[in-house]
């Protein structure tokens, strides 16, 4: 889904032609269960580049659960940094112990939800037609309205 998707795909290019030389000083970061466009290792500072702010507070939460992750793995004093390279903008991203708790207590909501026999009603929102993981949510509605 998110690997064959035209949005991430084009993501990539911005990224990859705007930050060049970033190459041999960043490296993309996979932590398994997600990925970091680029990683300051040295400074510990996690980059996530996106073509719009149109969902910057969704672009916030992605980057403090990377720090939440990596804290996780053992790297303390991890900050992050949203870029949005056609804007020439940047936001500083850190996580606080209010974050941590938040975040922990989502990812135990999903957890319950996931393992759980009944699946909720799904709600279509106007920025489902531009999400990588579009067909995974709506491709049992496509088939009913196509079969």
């Amino acid at each position: 889904m998110e690997h064959t998707s035209d949005v991430v795909a084009e993501g990539k290019v911005i990224s990859e032609t705007t930050y060049s030389r970033r190459s041999a000083q960043y490296t993309e970061l996979d932590l398994g269960i997600a990925k970091i466009d680029f990683y300051d290792a040295k400074n510990k500072v996690v980059h996530e580049v996106k073509k719009s702010n149109k969902m910057e507070g969704a672009h916030e939460w992605q980057v403090k659960y990377y720090i939440f992750i990596l804290e996780q793995q053992g790297v303390v004093g991890a900050t992050g940094l949203l870029e949005y390279p056609k804007l020439k903008k940047t936001k500083e991203v850190t996580l606080s112990e209010t974050d941590r708790e938040f975040l922990r207590q989502t990812i135990h909501d999903i957890q319950t939800l996931v393992s759980s026999d009944n699946c909720p009603d799904l709600q279509k929102k106007t920025i489902c037609k531009s999400c990588s993981y579009f067909e995974f949510c709506w491709s049992g509605e496509l088939e009913s309205v196509e079969g």
